[in-house]
């Protein structure tokens, strides 16, 4: 296997989880990422362990990414077919691999945790997107084979498509004018409360236990929450894009 193969289906593999965070996570929100594990009911744990995989993510986009510039930079050559194919390979093993162990054997989500019969979900998700990329990416990486092309384009293109799948996870949505915090266990109502004086903010939502908020606060004034006890700030953050599109 090429090193064009070998981080094309790394940077294949992040992008999938991307997808799944972003859609499914953020935009359709059908399930975190512990939804079904007995005992994470806490909302605090729900969306700092979303946090956490999109961080992982971004670790996974940064290794395929940082490969395939290095493999460009050592001077091998690969057609654009092939290096396509191998991304959609990447990112179809992601969903079969997150099928076959979250939803089936871990059982710690499913792709629509609500629904009536939720194994036909899972099915459908992973025929449509893992069997259908893996497919196609194998046989336009197999078509593709080793040659010349425009390398720095296509890497160019990757890099802004990776970038911009980040900055688009770590936004909340335009229509939600307040922010999502939360807060390390352990922390007590008043460090809360002085925390949100401290950054002006007006408190519009928080649970029980106030480990986790919705404010009215200025977007300048959301980084400082991480100096007062925060994990997770929406729209301050690379791992935040979850805690800022919840329902709540």
């Amino acid at each position: 296997m090429s090193r064009w193969t070998r981080y094309g289906l790394v940077l294949g593999f992040g992008l999938g989880g991307f997808f799944d965070g972003i859609l499914l996570h953020q935009i359709l929100q059908w399930h975190h990422l512990l939804s079904l594990v007995p005992g994470v009911d806490d909302l605090r744990a729900q969306v700092l362990w979303d946090g956490y995989f999109h961080a992982l993510m971004y670790v996974i986009v940064a290794a395929g990414l940082f490969g395939l510039w290095r493999a460009h930079r050592r001077g091998a050559t690969i057609h654009g077919p092939a290096l396509y194919g191998a991304i959609l390979m990447g990112s179809g093993i992601w969903h079969v691999i997150d099928a076959v162990l979250s939803h089936w054997i871990l059982g710690i989500h499913r792709i629509k945790v609500d629904a009536s019969m939720p194994i036909l979900w899972d099915l459908g998700w992973v025929v449509i997107f893992g069997l259908g990329p893996l497919c196609l990416g194998w046989v336009l990486n197999r078509r593709g084979g080793p040659g010349g092309g425009s390398q720095r384009a296509g890497l160019a293109t990757l890099t802004c498509l990776a970038v911009g799948a980040g900055f688009w996870a770590a936004q909340p949505p335009d229509d939600i004018p307040y922010t999502t915090i939360v807060f390390r266990p352990g922390q007590s109502a008043a460090e809360t409360f002085a925390a949100l004086e401290a950054a002006d903010a007006r408190l519009v939502w928080t649970d029980g236990e106030m480990g986790v908020v919705v404010v009215d606060v200025a977007p300048t004034n959301r980084w400082s929450f991480y100096r007062n006890g925060a994990l997770l700030v929406g729209g301050a953050g690379v791992s935040a894009g979850c805690v800022a599109w919840s329902t709540v």
